[in-house]
């Protein structure tokens, strides 16, 4: 028996070193779980974010051409008005 004890002693030695290892993997798992959601929500709203900013890019060519449009007909209005001053 003088062997078996020494044996038992490593053994839950072992056994309490591997506990003790356990809870921090256990802790490091949930906090990639976390972080892996987190990751999720984060690209959902970046794809949110450059759809918002194609449309926002097409309404401002839109609106460019609109502007540029209306500068060629105040343009025009005022050339007539001027022609017909100098008349």
């Amino acid at each position: 028996m003088g062997k078996l004890e020494p044996a038992a002693e490593r053994l839950s030695a072992a056994l309490n070193a591997l506990e003790a290892g356990l809870v921090p993997l256990a802790r490091a798992r949930e906090e990639a779980k976390a972080a892996q959601a987190r990751i999720a929500a984060l690209e959902a709203e970046r794809e949110g974010l450059l759809a918002r900013i194609a449309e926002l890019e097409e309404e401002s060519e839109s609106l460019g051409q609109i502007s540029e449009e209306v500068e060629t007909r105040l343009d025009g209005a005022i050339a007539d008005i001027r022609s017909a001053l100098g008349r």
